[in-house]
């Protein structure tokens, strides 16, 4: 077999973040493929004889694992495996040993799909490293899965605690009630100990036998009422959860609701004192309004451009960032915090920004009102074909006012094509559609002077959508 032919036949791709596609299509050749080819791509900058592999909770990651597995064996590469835990625990224990890493995980996207996430041992991969992976020609002997011993090492899980612990003072969080909304993710079996390490009383919420795909960009309606019921039932000063694999924050407030991520990731840089941030088109304006940054990279949407953003801005600045519309935090300078050293991380996430906000002392609700007041949405469209998007972009972006007339909003002010088509109106407001990269999946992302308006503008955007194709 050929790592080459078996990868472009497989109907598995490169999405905003790792590679992802149906389970049925993760057949163990095509597992092997890919861990082979991205192996291969790196071995002449770096010099390793280990490649560290993780899962999330999904029924299908730990076979897709094995798999993995049983490809690098071929190439006489040993496998630490570090069982379920989240995927910036793993990226960051990786990284301390000057290794590569795997992550099986298919994040926030349906039950039916799985993912493979990719790790040189200085980070995650970029979109040029993905097309290294793509094009390596790699033959390969049939698998024997048989042979394959995964024991679980707590090494990951222990160092991604002690990253935190040994950051903040142990009684930091004294004082706070904090509820930790388990469901599946990968991060569950950490969060508890880690948050009272630090002082907080826990409270163990909505733990699940079944894999939820919680998406943090588009939080369910049960979601957003059971952050409510729970804030006001347990009197919590903050409720935390994640996505799939822990690298996407979820945080609500005194008054029980979810804080978008951008807004979480801003207070989080002006705690940390970052100098220079790189983030998607599709976070909110507030980040500039704000003029708490030197400068702020814009970028396409996905954690790998937000890594290829860093590049230039470490060149001038000292302390550099970025973060996602979803929450995830990306940290790319070592930071000096108090006499205290937080490594770099550059992949996204989750607990870094919950814990910074937490130990800011002030209400959630005060740090708030300290921000300029612009207020985004974000809904999708499910089973939305990706040509179907891009032939709806491709009209609007030639007669952009359709769309902006149909919501009241006046005539196009700026047009940006950097991912997708986001518009900003003459009266402020924004719009912004997008084929998803992880699953077929139409986004629609608005922002404007009030929450209320934000909503109306997504569910009128995608309203006008549904008119336009049948769906």
């Amino acid at each position: 077999m050929n790592t080459k032919s078996v990868i472009q036949t497989s109907g598995i791709a490169f999405g905003t973040s790792g590679a992802r596609g149906l389970v049925v299509d993760f057949t163990p050749e095509v597992c092997a493929a890919f861990s082979i080819a991205f192996v291969q791509s790196i071995r002449g900058e770096f010099a390793f004889n280990t490649v560290a592999i993780a899962i999330d909770n999904r029924p299908s990651s730990f076979d897709i694992a094995k798999a993995c597995a049983a490809g690098l064996k071929q190439l006489k590469i040993e496998v630490v495996y570090y069982g379920v835990v989240p995927t910036p625990a793993l990226a960051y224990t990786a990284m301390q040993d000057n290794m590569p890493c795997i992550m099986v995980t298919g994040s926030h996207i349906p039950f039916d799909r799985n993912g493979l996430k990719f790790y040189r041992p200085d980070g995650e991969i970029t979109k040029q490293d993905e097309q290294a992976i793509l094009s390596t020609d790699f033959n390969f002997s049939e698998l024997n899965l048989a042979d394959i011993s995964l024991p679980t090492s707590d090494k990951a899980k222990n160092a991604y605690t002690a990253r935190y612990t040994n950051l903040f003072d142990s009684e930091i969080l004294a004082g706070k009630r904090v509820g930790i909304y388990e469901h599946s993710s990968a991060g569950r079996d950490i969060y508890k100990s880690l948050f009272e390490q630090l002082g907080a009383e826990v409270i163990c919420l909505g733990r699940s036998d079944e894999f939820i795909p919680i998406d943090t960009e588009a939080v369910s309606e049960e979601d957003k009422q059971r952050a409510k019921e729970w804030v006001r039932k347990y009197h919590l000063d903050m409720l935390f959860s994640t996505d799939g694999d822990g690298d996407r924050p979820l945080v609500a407030g005194e008054n029980g609701e979810w804080l978008r991520g951008d807004i979480l990731g801003l207070l989080c840089s002006q705690a940390l004192s970052i100098e220079a941030l790189a983030t998607p088109v599709s976070c909110n304006t507030a980040i500039e309004l704000s003029g708490s940054f030197k400068a702020v990279a814009r970028t396409k949407i996905g954690s790998p451009y937000v890594i290829e953003a860093f590049s230039e801005l470490n060149k001038t600045y000292a302390r550099v960032a970025g973060f996602e519309a979803n929450g995830g935090y990306l940290l790319s300078s070592d930071l000096d915090l108090k006499g205290k050293v937080l490594k770099a991380l550059p992949t996204r996430d989750a607990v870094l920004p919950a814990l910074i906000v937490a130990a800011m002392g002030d209400s959630i609700a005060s740090l708030l009102t300290a921000l300029p007041q612009r207020f985004t949405a974000s809904s999708r469209l499910k089973d939305f074909a990706t040509e179907n998007s891009n032939t709806l972009i491709a009209e609007l972006s030639a007669n952009p006012n359709i769309l902006l007339a149909k919501l009241g909003m006046g005539g196009a002010q700026l047009i940006c094509t950097t991912d997708g088509l986001r518009l900003s109106a003459e009266n402020g407001g924004i719009v912004h559609l997008r084929p998803s990269g992880n699953a077929p999946e139409l986004r629609c992302y608005a922002e404007s002077a009030s929450e209320k308006e934000a909503i109306v503008l997504v569910d009128g955007a995608l309203k006008y959508v549904r008119s336009r194709i049948n769906y």
